[in-house]
């Protein structure tokens, strides 16, 4: 028998899925929306903590060193007397978006590499964008002091040589996270034994997050 005579009908496709039920296409509709507004908000969250969030560092600057008190003499007795304190002001900026909370620290003084002198740092907060100023007194330990070699030396020549070291440590919150953040200053005194006056003062700044 010719099969040409014949010809099969041809297939024909599949049918399509029937559509969903309306409530369950609803249903996708809703979780497909919620999943975008999600999205879109964690892409704003984080180009905002990458842009105008970001941390920055806080910059602690030393504005002025004086002496509050200078008394020294030479005897036989006792070769060397000194009794001395520094006035240190200080400024410390914020320059985030956000408030900055730092932890107790020291302000130090050193004499030829030894810790001679110390002034406490409360805690604290400074608000966004905020500077605030901190008037400290340093007091020369008279024991330290004499105690080293060098000193005596020092005052015949005219100039005592001292270092000041202060640092600010805290966290700034950026979003859902907590930074931490340092600044520290570091100065190098002289000062005029005779004329009892800071005759060289030169300082240095360091800030990390």
């Amino acid at each position: 028998m010719d099969e040409s005579a014949n010809p099969k009908p041809p297939k024909q496709p599949p049918l399509p899925p029937p559509p969903p039920p309306p409530r369950r296409r609803k249903k996708v509709i809703c979780i497909t929306t919620v999943v975008a507004l999600l999205i879109t908000i964690i892409v704003i969250i984080t180009v905002l903590g990458f842009t105008v969030f970001k941390a920055k560092k806080p910059v602690i600057t030393v504005g002025s060193v004086s002496i509050a008190n200078l008394d020294s003499s030479i005897s036989i007795d006792l070769p060397v007397s000194i009794n001395a304190s520094l006035a240190v002001d200080l400024t410390v900026k914020n320059p985030n978006r956000v408030g900055f909370r730092f932890s107790n620290s020291s302000a130090l003084l050193y004499y030829d590499g030894g810790l001679v002198g110390e002034a406490p740092i409360p805690a604290g907060r400074i608000g966004a964008g905020k500077t605030i100023g901190m008037n400290l007194t340093l007091d020369l330990m008279a024991d330290r002091l004499l105690s080293n070699p060098n000193l005596y030396t020092d005052v015949i020549s005219g100039s005592l040589n001292l270092g000041t070291y202060a640092r600010i440590s805290g966290r700034v919150p950026i979003l859902f996270v907590k930074i931490k953040a340092v600044s520290t200053s570091t100065c190098n005194i002289t000062i005029d034994v005779m004329s009892r006056t800071i005759k060289d003062n030169v300082c240095k700044y360091k800030n990390s997050l």
